[in-house]
């Protein structure tokens, strides 16, 4: 039988990559990519974080985890500054949304069913 260490690594490990465009006029932009975001990476977000905003994580954790199709960063630290003050709110809520929604899309039916497998 598989371990369940295993299981879990295998269907929502850090190996998964998501993907979200981002559009203007049905045109795409740009995409980003990112991997799932792990409780040590949260942690490290929310020491980053300048407050117990929930806007303030979603930025930071949009600079840390956005990639490039090459797997580069999208930004750095640097940039939040900038983001916070030249780009409309709705298009980085839009991005940041997807980071945090991403893998719930896999039901908790689902997930008990692979375990039972």
């Amino acid at each position: 039988m598989t371990r369940a260490i295993e299981l879990l690594k295998n269907s929502f490990g850090v190996s998964q990559l998501y993907q979200h465009d981002v559009k203007k006029d049905n045109k795409i932009i740009f995409s980003v990519y990112w991997h799932p975001l792990t409780i040590a990476e949260r942690e490290a977000i929310q020491k980053k974080s300048t407050s117990e905003d929930a806007n303030e994580f979603a930025l930071q954790l949009m600079i840390e985890k956005a990639l490039d199709k090459n797997g580069a960063r999208l930004f750095q630290d640097g940039d939040k500054a900038s983001l916070r003050r030249e780009v409309e709110a709705v298009i980085l809520q839009e991005i940041q949304l997807a980071m945090i929604e991403a893998g719930q899309t896999k039901g908790v039916e689902e997930a008990k069913a692979d375990l039972k497998s």
